[in-house]
């Protein structure tokens, strides 16, 4: 028997999934890729046209390609109209309330050293602590203080390899660990 007994349940729910892609500044490409499906694939989750978006290993590895988890899913899917099913919800405190998380930084970008990933002018919400992924925007403190905004790469023990910048997207550029304090994954972008 189904945990939703409805279609609208079941398009809430998708509803849910794609809320949480975009907050992250995500195509359903990318998070299909991510997720290791299609764009059509995972469009037919958000759709509420795939019954296994009930199913927890499903929502845990839908969530996971989205930075969120199964119970951002479920808050988000409250906030859509859908109650949670038995098991979800609980009188303990541990249940009540998703873990706060830190609090979301905006820059707005001054030049188009990312243009076409981002351009002057647009905004970007990054998360302070978070890690970015391969191709994901970034923000990285310098030691100095200064803020770059870069496309994350990969990184090692002595340095963190980024692209972008003046040289421009095909530009890979290494930076010492040592001369940075912070770096942190952009999450959206936010076009005027």
């Amino acid at each position: 028997m189904p945990r939703f007994e409805t279609d609208s349940d079941a398009r809430r729910l998708g509803d849910a999934l794609a809320g949480l892609r975009r907050a992250r500044g995500l195509s359903q490409a990318e998070a299909g890729r991510r997720a290791g499906l299609t764009s059509q694939g995972w469009g037919l989750y958000e759709a509420g046209k795939r019954s296994g978006l009930f199913r927890p290993d499903v929502q845990r590895r839908l969530t996971a390609a989205i930075d969120a988890t199964p119970g951002d899913l479920m808050s988000a899917g409250g906030a859509a109209g859908l109650s949670p099913g038995p098991g979800v919800a609980s009188e303990g405190l541990a249940f009540l309330h998703a873990p706060a998380r830190s609090t979301l930084q905006r820059l707005q970008l001054s030049n188009d050293d990312l243009a076409p990933w981002a351009a002057s002018g647009v905004v970007l919400e990054y998360e302070p602590g978070r890690w970015p992924r391969r191709d994901q925007g970034c923000v990285i403190e310098m030691a100095d203080g200064d803020l770059r905004v870069r496309l994350y790469d990969r990184a090692d023990a002595e340095a963190v390899v980024v692209r972008g910048g003046p040289g421009g997207l095909d530009a890979e550029e290494r930076i010492a660990r040592c001369d940075t304090r912070a770096v942190s994954a952009v999450l959206a972008r936010l076009e005027g």
